[in-house]
């Protein structure tokens, strides 16, 4: 017989709570459900009588969508042996799934495909970290990609192109508006400003084909060295 265990739902939907109590009644049996909140006023109260080894947490509640962030953070604050499970209907909203995971959440399920199965309830009371559905993993596994692949890109144009770090910072700070005047002022750049001069000029000559150099500016030259991911626009911060 499997170690019992004790379980919050927070949850403000009445329908989608009746659904996730289902799947523990049927899938779970070994977890027990000893209170369920629709709201932050609602946890509290029930953890003022008992504290839980797992709350299954929504993150949108009564409207709002940080709510469940906050409730996350508090919770692991006080509580910090509780496990923190996120079941969310938040299928866009990535930089939420970053904010909850920051705030200690164990795991996120979506709202989506497969739903709640009993693996990942299993997998966050035995302790793992980062538990996610099926439908959270192929988001994950998508922007890895994405990240892996521009990372690729940049390091075979900075070779291609024999990019060295003054001039990736020389046209990272044009891209971010900088004048040569500023940028030759900079703790990284050991440059003055004729010297970037031409340094943009070399740059114009490595990155253009030989028939479309003439009249290049610094705005076409920032957006060469974007297409040929040289300077990344995801990642871009200027030097002191």
């Amino acid at each position: 017989m499997e170690k019992k265990f004790s379980v919050i739902i927070v949850e403000d939907a009445k329908l989608e709570l009746k659904g996730t109590e289902e799947i523990f009644r049927t899938e779970i049996p070994e977890a027990d459900i000893i209170g369920v909140a629709m709201n932050e006023t609602e946890l509290y109260a029930l953890l003022d009588n008992k504290v839980p080894e797992l709350l299954l947490l929504d993150l949108g509640l009564g409207g709002s969508t940080t709510l469940g962030v906050d409730i996350c953070c508090r919770v692991k604050r006080d509580f910090p042996q509780m496990r923190v499970l996120i079941f969310t209907g938040e299928l866009l909203n990535e930089k939420l799934w970053v904010d909850v995971l920051d705030a200690g959440a164990d795991g996120i399920v979506l709202k989506t495909g497969e739903l709640l199965t009993k693996y990942e309830i299993c997998s966050v009371m035995a302790g793992k970290r980062f538990v996610f559905n099926q439908p959270m993993l192929e988001k994950v596994t998508a922007r890895f990609r994405e990240a892996v692949m521009r990372d690729a890109a940049h390091r075979k144009a900075v070779i291609e192109y024999e990019i060295d770090r003054y001039d990736e910072c020389f046209l990272r700070h044009l891209a971010l508006g900088y004048t040569k005047d500023m940028i030759a002022n900079l703790r990284t750049m050991p440059f003055g400003v004729k010297s970037l001069e031409k340094r943009q000029s070399d740059l114009v000559s490595r990155l253009f084909p030989e028939g479309e150099q003439r009249g290049v500016n610094v705005t076409r030259l920032v957006v060469r060295a974007i297409e040929l991911h040289i300077i990344d626009v995801e990642n871009i911060e200027a030097d002191e």
